[in-house]
């Protein structure tokens, strides 16, 4: 456990995730660095609100329901704005096997004041460390609120670009981003749980919402040139 002034929350999003959800909430629930859990059903439609009333009880644990869908970024840009705590720690609701540890894992290069964001990566293998092209849109990070919570209106209408806007606006402002390897943890794919077809369909949503975010954010790219330059010079 890590010994910090600062108060952690904890932010889920979930939508149709009653498989993998629950232990999800109890590595956060036994993790005593995080002082409060929100998680935001996205108006799921299997079991998921029927589980989190299993954590009704937990003084820890906020629930938010959504009448209907609304969509990753607004989801997160709600718990964003209602969290308590100083930092934010963002959990993926779709992972199999999260554990306490990993909590730690994800704070500490924040809290020794070695990175203003903190990105892990669901990493099973080698070849998963060196060769995933997509690490940096990974769900699993730690931010300051103060730092995230002016782009809640960018991001609460970006879907899955949500990951994309805020790398593109810590790039553009030099802030120091530092990945970590979370060895072990299976973050499942869509094709794990959703027919071919289904999961397709959901690649290209994610792939055309991502594309929006950059198009939407093209702006910062300048900021980030300019940054390259600057180190260069």
């Amino acid at each position: 456990m890590i010994n910090s002034s600062y108060s952690v929350s904890a932010i889920v999003c979930a939508f149709n995730e009653e498989e993998t959800l629950p232990r999800v909430v109890r590595a956060l629930i036994a993790a005593k660095e995080v002082n409060e859990i929100i998680v935001i059903n996205d108006g799921s439609t299997d079991g998921t609100s029927a589980i989190l009333k299993e954590f009704t009880n937990q003084p820890r644990v906020r629930v938010i329901e959504f009448p209907h869908n609304r969509g990753k970024g607004f989801a997160i840009a709600e718990g964003i704005i209602k969290a308590q705590g100083e930092i934010l720690l963002f959990v993926d609701a779709d992972l199999l096997n999260f554990e306490e540890h990993y909590v730690s894992l994800l704070l500490s290069p924040l809290l020794d004041g070695k990175a203003d964001m903190v990105i892990g990566h669901p990493t099973e293998n080698v070849l998963d460390k060196k060769m995933n092209p997509f690490k940096s849109i990974a769900g699993e990070r730690v931010v300051f609120k103060k730092d995230v919570l002016p782009l809640t209106e960018k991001i609460r209408n970006s879907g899955y670009g949500v990951e994309t806007i805020i790398n593109l606006f810590y790039t553009a402002r030099n802030k120091r981003i530092e990945y970590v390897y979370l060895w072990g943890l299976v973050h499942l794919i869509k094709f794990h749980k959703h027919s071919a077809n289904t999961a397709m369909r959901k690649y290209w949503l994610e792939a055309y919402q991502i594309s929006r975010s950059v198009m939407k954010n093209y702006m910062l790219f300048f900021f980030i040139i300019r940054n390259v330059i600057g180190r260069m010079g």
